[in-house]
């Protein structure tokens, strides 16, 4: 099965303003100042430890209609600028009628998820920053070619908590953001006031770029090179507001980088500063339509990875509930 987008690729677009530039020295300021090491006993768990019985309630009595709506990409099989490592997918038995009945089909699936073709979950171990996995574990002591024995997906769990869409094309008036844009803090007010929501303590804050619907009318390109994101400056926005996990349908980092020699620094400040997991590659173009319908942008979100002990994280497909 292949991806659904359009097939032809197109040039890596020039960024439209990735900056300001930050130095090394700045973000490491940055990183020290938003890390939360220490904070919690369980500490593999990083912010979701903030996603109480009590939020998970609230976040519950935020369902009115009971629309479902996922998040996640078709498993994408074919070759791209964007899609390097294509996932798998092949037949393992076709039907073959032997007895006694019935007869089966079965199939096989595999992919190397961390890209861009593939929606998924970042663990805790996934990203060190100087050596160091978040709550300052040391990387080269707790991953090796076995898995991670900090920070592990199988630590996390489920997580069950209000989303907060932060539909920036939608406020821009704009069918997408450029890639190369950077997203700043005030971004993010803005965005807050327009859409009539307000980021709180253990939610989930999703970033819509339009990157999926740039992609399906215009072709692929490499994102790595360029893609609409988060600029380090709003991070300390999040910190303060103390979300258990951040999401996009990028993978929150502007890229090309402002940070010298940091090629993925909001994956550093989120992950192994704050312990905030990521969601990347999420297809948010089915919940920019149902949240505009129905006039609000907060929804129960409900994301279960899979349970692999000492992974680096999890291929997902996350559901809002409206």
């Amino acid at each position: 099965m292949s991806s659904s987008f359009a097939d032809g690729p197109q040039p890596v677009p020039a960024a439209p303003g990735n900056g300001p530039a930050v130095s090394r020295q700045e973000f490491d300021a940055l990183f020290d100042a938003v890390r939360t090491w220490g904070r919690w006993a369980a500490a593999d768990r990083g912010a979701w430890n903030r996603v109480s019985a009590d939020r998970v309630r609230r976040a519950a009595a935020r369902v009115r209609s009971g629309t479902v709506v996922p998040m996640g990409l078709p498993w994408n099989t074919r070759a791209g600028p964007d899609n390097r490592k294509p996932a798998v997918h092949r037949m393992t038995d076709v039907g073959d009628v032997e007895p006694p009945e019935p007869s089966t089909h079965k199939d096989f699936i595999a992919a190397d998820y961390h890209g861009k073709g593939v929606t998924h979950l970042d663990a805790l171990c996934h990203i060190a920053y100087r050596g160091q996995l978040y709550d300052g574990r040391t990387a080269s002591e707790a991953v090796d070619a076995t898995g991670a024995r900090f920070g592990a997906v199988s630590a996390l769990g489920p997580l069950v908590t209000t989303g907060v869409l932060l539909d920036l094309p939608a406020v821009a008036g704009t069918r997408w953001l450029e890639p190369g844009q950077a997203v700043h803090a005030e971004d993010i007010v803005a965005a807050e006031r327009a859409l009539g929501v307000t980021i709180g303590e253990g939610d989930a804050v999703l970033l819509r770029s339009g990157r999926v619907r740039r992609r399906a009318e215009l072709g692929a390109w490499d994102s790595d090179s360029a893609s609409a994101g988060l600029h380090v400056d709003a991070v300390p926005l999040l910190a303060e507001r103390g979300v258990a996990l951040l999401g996009a349908d990028g993978d929150s980092d502007v890229r090309p980088s402002p940070v010298d020699g940091v090629h993925s620094p909001v994956h550093a400040l989120a992950v192994a500063a704050m312990g905030v997991p990521l969601l990347d590659n999420l297809d948010l173009e089915a919940l920019s339509a149902a949240t505009a319908e129905a006039g609000r942008y907060e929804f129960l979100l409900v994301l279960s990875p899979l349970n692999v002990p000492g992974g680096t994280g999890s291929p997902v497909n996350p559901v809002a509930v409206l």
